[in-house]
């Protein structure tokens, strides 16, 4: 099933804007359903709402039906937005 960005979009800066210090259930399990990581992990690694929303950015470009070449260049030309995020996955994994 594809997704809205739009909506999705909408509906995660909703989320942000009602959150506080910390990542909210809602906003991580929001999170959690464009990964295969559980709503906990993502309040765990990610636990400032900003970082969910670029993570939410990076994930879109990612899931785009656009070509690996494309992608790429759309996260080298965000890398500074996506860099700590990056770092966090790539931590996560090693």
């Amino acid at each position: 099933m594809p997704i809205d960005w739009n909506r999705f979009d909408k509906d995660l800066d909703r989320i942000i804007e009602r959150s506080a210090e910390k990542t909210d259930e809602e906003l991580a399990e929001k999170a959690a359903s464009l990964t295969r990581m559980t709503a906990d992990e993502i309040r765990e690694l990610l636990p400032s709402p900003a970082d969910v929303k670029k993570l939410s950015e990076l994930m879109q470009i990612v899931r785009s039906a656009k070509e690996r070449t494309e992608k790429m260049n759309d996260i080298a030309a965000n890398s500074e937005k996506f860099a700590g995020i990056i770092l966090t996955l790539l931590t996560r994994l090693a």
